[in-house]
């Protein structure tokens, strides 16, 4: 999970370098892309990306208890920029309304669910805030699954128009059902293993 997830981080990090190589068009011709809303969103949202799997690695957290705590803040800071950027960036896409609505509900259940686990946090409640920050990470990972749904639809050879509205709610609506479904199976367990075993990839 960290590996793929890592993978994904550092590609998007090309939206930084001058002229953003290997860029895709259609990314770009959303019309708040020339706002500077594209860079806060890849920069933060892979840094989330990157941090994000070490919240859930057991030995780290008994051993480590105030890194664990920074990391998170870092992870939540993150959360909340990408978030928020990635909510306007909704309104500017081209795929349409059905795609906006897709990656606006995205942006809103991300932030809703990575503000929830930090008040758990901060409230001591430790038990509910793991099982709100795994339904965070959730959605964090929507990133990696839909650069899995994006290369598929292309080889069916399926039009443009027609699959990405349809993967703007695919890469994130079915993680998020996933998740619950190992939370409530696992009585709120969140090793990374747990983790990796509920999203079906390998640890």
């Amino acid at each position: 999970m960290a590996a793929l997830a890592a993978i994904i981080a550092i590609a998007s990090y090309r939206y930084l370098l001058p002229g953003a190589p290997g860029r895709a068009p259609e990314i770009f011709a959303n019309r708040f892309t020339h706002l500077g809303v594209l860079t806060v969103h890849a920069s933060f949202a892979a840094t989330a990306l990157l941090v994000g799997p070490w919240q859930f690695v057991q030995r780290l957290r008994v051993a480590r208890p105030r890194l664990h705590r920074r990391l998170g803040a870092f992870y939540v800071v993150c959360c909340l920029c990408a978030g928020a950027a990635g909510l306007v960036l909704a309104f500017g896409t081209t795929a349409g309304p059905v795609g906006s609505a897709g990656f606006g509900l995205l942006a809103v259940a991300w932030l809703f669910t990575t503000i929830k686990a930090w008040s758990l946090a901060r409230a001591r409640d430790f038990f509910r805030h793991r099982r709100w920050m795994l339904r965070s990470f959730a959605l964090t990972l929507a990133a990696v699954t839909l650069r899995i749904y994006l290369p598929l639809a292309f080889a069916l050879g399926l039009p443009y128009g027609q699959f990405y509205p349809a993967i703007a709610f695919l890469c994130w609506v079915p993680n998020l059902i996933v998740i619950e479904l190992a939370i409530r199976l696992n009585g709120g367990r969140t090793t990374g293993a747990a983790l990796a075993a509920s999203l079906q990839i390998p640890g």
